[in-house]
């Protein structure tokens, strides 16, 4: 299953846009769903339809849907406190009723993950659109996977939860309470489901587009978007620039505006595939509207880039870890290596990687940033490296 992610800065028309884009496939006879997790219904204003809870049939091969965020967060406690029952009897806490609970901040991102990958399982469409929040808020979304497994994994590693059956063993040997069993099977449930969400993530048919509206502000989003993901290893497929003047507007009071378009639009063609969509002179509404919206279609491309690792043992002695992030700047960038990861931070951006495996046995030598790409020197370990013939 295709699977588009579709992101922008907040008012640049993304959730028109991912109506659009949805709207365009279906009539193209493809199965398509368009998933949204907007506590306002956005969505259903933009296809003329209301969406919710439950998905909703908008049109032929057109499907809505609107997971419910508080539904999902009211089962989540229910089935901690059901699991956790001991625990909060010996504490003498009491347990919250269903009609008291509110989503926390984050549980819209978490529904919104759970139905993307209930979606790519289900494998009932042949293309899924997902309407993602502002930029933001859409790239901490897609980094949540990732860095909550590696908590996971750093709290409770796979070998003590391996070595479980021996836990009443090890407690008395030990003097300490161990974790109980229900919490080694919550922290498995949650790395399986977590991973699957990575996977639809990481799959090569999963692509991110970008919707911004030609401007200072959106240069601004874009530029910053662009790094972000670049941090994350991807690439938007497809820049939609949003609401952009007909060309009779050069000659009215408009013009200034139509020239402050055309110039961010030629620094936008530059570096990406820049798909333009007019401004209708009103916001869309309904299917008539949005049909009338040129935009992008479905194409057979990848978000993902490459981070390659040249040998340069014979010429210079090293190892080269080519990660490629365009408008960084040099100053921004830090570089901390912490056992077999490495955490690359661009001001206020941050990740940490796994080190390939032939750089796990070197040392770091030294980094440059260079036309847009952040090139890390790695020397061999003696102790470490074979010996090279």
């Amino acid at each position: 299953m295709r699977t588009i992610l579709i992101t922008g800065p907040g008012g640049s028309g993304r959730t028109t846009v991912a109506a659009a884009t949805a709207l365009a496939a279906a009539r193209q006879g493809t199965r398509t769903l368009v998933l949204s997790a907007d506590r306002t219904d956005t969505l259903g204003a933009a296809l003329g339809v209301a969406t919710g809870a439950a998905p909703v049939q908008v049109a032929p091969n057109l499907t809505a849907w609107r997971p419910d965020a508080t539904a999902g967060f009211r089962d989540d406690l229910a089935g901690f406190q059901e699991r956790a029952a001991g625990v909060l009897d010996l504490l003498g806490a009491s347990r919250l009723d269903a009609e008291e609970v509110t989503p926390l901040p984050g549980a819209e991102e978490l529904t919104l993950l759970r139905a993307l990958r209930d979606a790519a399982l289900a494998e009932a469409h042949d293309l899924l659109i997902v309407d993602l929040s502002a930029t933001p808020q859409a790239l901490a979304l897609l980094a949540l996977p990732e860095e909550l497994r590696r908590y996971l994994r750093r709290l409770l590693p796979p070998e003590r939860q391996a070595a479980r059956a021996l836990r009443p063993v090890l407690g008395r040997l030990a003097g300490v309470p161990m974790p109980s069993e229900w919490l080694y099977e919550t922290v498995a449930r949650w790395d399986l489901e977590l991973g699957a969400v990575e996977a639809v993530l990481a799959d090569r048919n999963t692509v991110v587009r970008l919707v911004a509206e030609p401007g200072p502000a959106g240069a601004d989003a874009v530029r910053s978007a662009g790094l972000a993901l670049a941090l994350r290893g991807l690439r938007p497929d497809a820049l939609v620039a949003n609401r952009v003047l007909p060309e009779e507007a050069g000659v009215t009071w408009l013009a200034g505006l139509a020239a402050q378009q055309r110039k961010v639009l030629e620094e936008w063609q530059e570096s990406y595939d820049v798909r333009t969509v007019t401004h209708l002179g009103h916001d869309p509404r309904g299917t008539d509207d949005l049909t009338g919206l040129a935009v992008p279609g479905v194409k057979d491309t990848t978000s993902t880039v490459e981070w390659p690792v040249t040998d340069r043992l014979a010429d210079d002695g090293v190892l080269v870890w080519h990660i490629p992030l365009p408008g960084a700047i040099r100053d921004d960038l830090d570089l901390i290596r912490r056992g077999d990861e490495l955490v690359v931070a661009a001001g206020q951006l941050r990740r940490i990687v796994p080190l390939p495996s032939a750089l796990r046995r070197c040392t770091v030598d030294g980094a440059a940033l260079r036309e847009g790409e952040l090139r890390i020197r790695f020397a061999p370990d003696p102790d470490l490296w074979p010996d090279r013939p």
